[in-house]
């Protein structure tokens, strides 16, 4: 019963922090032009992001 619940927090976990990396990967792959032909600041979008994955 433990060890079903650590392992699920822990896959969860994984996931979670495999989904932020890769939306990092995405906005860090902007160049600062694409960033301002989208009226985007690159700080925010990575607050943005790390809020809609970790709350």
């Amino acid at each position: 019963m433990i060890l079903d619940s650590l392992m699920t927090r822990a896959r969860t976990s994984i996931a979670k922090r495999k989904h932020y990396n890769r939306l990092v990967a995405e906005i860090d792959s902007f160049s600062s032009r694409d960033l301002a032909d989208m009226r985007a600041d690159r700080s925010e979008m990575l607050y943005q992001v790390h809020k809609q994955i970790y709350g």
